[in-house]
């Protein structure tokens, strides 16, 4: 199996008025490509933390993130960018989806945004944003705005926009963490599905432990470790 995400000593403290606050402890951990690896522990234990510097949304202290083998933060801004918007998704607790846009809309905007759609065109864009709303059972939803969808839809509709560009690996936290329980089961339920019929690598931050077991593998956190 081939090693998708690797760190190493991996570190993160933040400066507070009472002195420097270690948050990451020097995390060295391996995820393989086709992977589901859940992430679990108390609030504070370092999870989003981890997720978002393995996503490139934070940058370490010390330490390196290696992505196939490619150190991400000797990478320049601009091809670090290009990097986090074509080969990996996220879907986070609250779906941040743009009010004033379609679910069709929101689910293309990375597309937009990417390169891709410079050189294939914003129709083929289009066109696998609406199969994947279909995919996500959201047919009859294309021209919703998120304010006229359920949790559980807008939500659906976050994963279809982390899925746009066919990414390496999602990075999910929290993703059913706002979500009732039967919702948040069928949620989790998708991304199982997607895992295993597309291949895609998933890390998936949460607190809900009956969920976490039924990822390949679960790793627990404290106190900024991995234990």
């Amino acid at each position: 199996m081939n090693s998708l995400i690797e760190t190493e000593k991996l570190q993160k403290t933040f400066r507070t008025e009472a002195g420097e606050l270690g948050v990451l402890k020097g995390i060295d951990l391996s995820i393989i490509e086709g992977e589901m690896v859940g992430i679990v522990g108390a609030s504070g234990a370092g999870k989003s933390t981890l997720l978002h510097i393995i996503g490139a949304l934070d940058r370490p202290t010390s330490g390196k993130v290696s992505f196939q083998g490619t150190d991400i933060f000797s990478l320049s801004a601009d091809s670090l960018a290009s990097f986090r918007n074509m080969t990996l998704g996220f879907v986070f607790q609250f779906h941040h989806l743009l009010p004033e846009f379609t679910a069709l809309e929101n689910v293309m905007m990375p597309g937009i945004i990417s390169k891709s759609a410079q050189s294939h065109g914003s129709l083929q864009v289009k066109d696998n944003a609406k199969k994947l709303l279909n995919e996500m059972g959201l047919s009859q939803r294309h021209g919703h705005r998120p304010g006229e969808l359920s949790g559980g839809e807008q939500q659906r509709v976050a994963v279809a926009r982390a899925l746009i560009l066919n990414p390496k690996v999602v990075l999910a936290d929290e993703p059913t963490g706002n979500l009732d329980t039967q919702t948040g089961e069928e949620l989790f339920e998708l991304l199982v599905r997607i895992n295993r019929e597309r291949g895609t690598t998933f890390v998936i931050v949460t607190h809900n432990k009956s969920l976490s077991l039924r990822c390949h593998r679960v790793l627990r956190m404290a106190d900024g470790i991995v234990v």
